[in-house]
């Protein structure tokens, strides 16, 4: 059989696919001698010895904490980190790798203690859950849209109303499916928009979304016609993307109602011409 079906079957503590990974890193050997190819084919009589390479230590790597109880964390994450990795392999820090030491919830996962994230290149307030039960009834609540977002962003240009909603639908990009468009097939999708400062060239605006799509405020704003600033995908290349999640109001367990706020980084109001 291949050989990355043999290493899932023989060590299953790991899926298939992160055995693809380790293989091409070298972590295999077959009868003495590293092989890179997980379509490599092995027998019964062959010797197979793996080594998983060893997850980095991320103990010493810290983020900004805003709130902290007995059942939630709340960081400002800063751009460039991801929420969490994208398969069992991380060699970047990441909001999970820090939550990780505060939470019991997927703590033996690549996700410990997350309910939503944010993109990468998106700064602001991110949420973990430090224990299952309040991970529950967090999730069930942004999946009920009971969570009030709001975001502030610089877009590229000057909208046509100074307060709108924008009401289009979202679907996946066929011919780019990393990438999402304003379609009329898509999943419904909604904006809500303030200008809170006009420059020549330029708006600082409020954001808040009422559904959860993905790219779903990129999206919107560059579809009608003023793309946030720095967004490579949707519009032009910045310094950044200049998307902060600013306030985020959900209901702590206890049935405590609050809004965390992660403060505007001073690069957008100077962005502003």
């Amino acid at each position: 059989m291949r050989l990355d079906q043999y290493t899932a079957l023989a060590w299953p503590e790991h899926s298939r696919s992160t055995w693809q990974k380790f293989i091409k890193l070298g972590a295999v050997k077959v009868n003495g001698e590293v092989i890179e190819s997980p379509k490599h084919e092995v027998s019964e009589e062959d010797d197979v010895q793996a080594k998983p390479p060893e997850a980095p230590d991320f103990s010493k790597d810290s983020l900004p904490i805003l709130y902290e109880d007995e059942n939630v964390i709340v960081i400002n994450k800063p751009i460039g980190i991801l929420t969490h990795a994208k398969g069992a392999l991380s060699e970047e820090f990441t909001a999970a790798d820090f939550f990780k030491q505060y939470t019991t919830f997927n703590a033996d996962t690549n996700r410990p203690g997350i309910i939503h994230r944010l993109d990468r290149d998106t700064s602001g307030i991110l949420l973990g859950a430090k224990n299952a039960g309040t991970a529950k009834g967090l999730s069930r609540q942004f999946a009920d849209r009971k969570v009030k977002k709001t975001y502030i962003a610089v877009i590229d240009g000057i909208p046509a109303e100074s307060k709108a909603v924008i009401d289009v639908p979202i679907g996946r990009n066929p011919s780019a499916p990393s990438t999402f468009r304003a379609h009329v097939d898509g999943k419904s999708a909604e904006t809500a928009y303030e200008v809170l400062k006009y420059g020549t060239t330029r708006s600082l605006v409020k954001l808040q979304p009422k559904t959860g799509r993905t790219h779903q405020l990129r999206v919107h704003m560059a579809y009608i016609g003023t793309p946030i600033r720095g967004d490579r995908v949707y519009g032009k290349p910045a310094s950044r993307l200049f998307l902060h999640a600013y306030q985020l109001e959900i209901t702590l367990p206890g049935g405590k109602r609050v809004t965390f706020e992660a403060p505007l980084p001073p690069e957008f109001d100077a962005e502003i011409d």
